[in-house]
């Protein structure tokens, strides 16, 4: 048995990637307040910001995936907030790291031990995790932050056979963006031009990076970026 299991697969990338990994017959498990929609995908119900539910989570895997040939631990969901350096209030702070940080390192402390050699751990970042724009103050934070652990994991799971990334897309056409956007074409457009391509990037792109992120362990500890391009100001 081959296991992908990924945070936040209900919707964009996360979802894209559950049907990727689908596709190639993995057991795929998606750890969401939501369910994904695609038929195959096992949910398990969780609130990332929740230690409980976490908890829960992980012992309904630990005791499903036990003899898995391999698995995939993709952390992908995250919590996005409109704040600043003068204006985020510490326990808002707080709230964000707890998602964005604190539930990774839950997650991975549960199951790395039932993850055998061939596995992988990756992150899904940002070109956030390695410059910052303004009124992204917690966000930009928790992806540094997310790069620090990536690096840190590669060098204390040295010689286990388990490999890790950080892939960081660019504008990507999901939920969360479109939240933050809106559906403007005008806007649209002028986010697509700040990459070589000019269009917003797709997540099954992004999709396509993470499997591919699974199946070679020469990226172990490498930054991927995913953005097209993104013209640099």
């Amino acid at each position: 048995m081959k296991a992908a299991i990924i945070t936040g697969a209900s919707v964009g990338i996360g979802r894209e990637t559950a049907r990727l990994f689908l596709e190639q017959d993995y057991q795929v498990y998606n750890l969401s307040r939501r369910a994904c929609p695609l038929d195959g995908v096992n949910n398990i119900s969780c609130d990332l910001a929740d230690t409980a539910s976490i908890e829960a989570a992980c012992n309904e895997l630990t005791s499903a995936l036990a003899g898995a040939e391999c698995i995939t631990l993709i952390h992908n969901a995250s919590q996005m907030r409109k704040d600043a350096a003068d204006d985020c209030a510490s326990d808002s702070l707080a709230a964000v790291l707890d998602t964005n940080v604190v539930a990774i390192n839950s997650l991975n402390q549960a199951l790395l031990p039932i993850m055998p050699e061939g596995s992988s751990l990756l992150y899904v970042g940002s070109t956030l995790s390695e410059k910052a724009v303004s009124g992204s103050f917690s966000y930009v934070i928790s992806k540094h932050a997310q790069l620090g652990m990536m690096r840190a994991t590669c060098q204390d799971l040295m010689g286990r056979g388990i490999h890790t990334a950080l892939v960081c897309p660019g504008f990507t056409d999901t939920e969360m963006l479109r939240t933050h956007i809106g559906t403007d074409p005008e806007t649209e457009q002028a986010i697509g031009s700040m990459n070589s391509f000019g269009r917003l990037i797709d997540p099954t792109e992004i999709a396509a990076l993470l499997n591919w992120a699974h199946a070679n362990p020469v990226i172990n500890g490498a930054v991927l970026h995913a953005n097209l391009g993104q013209k640099e100001s």
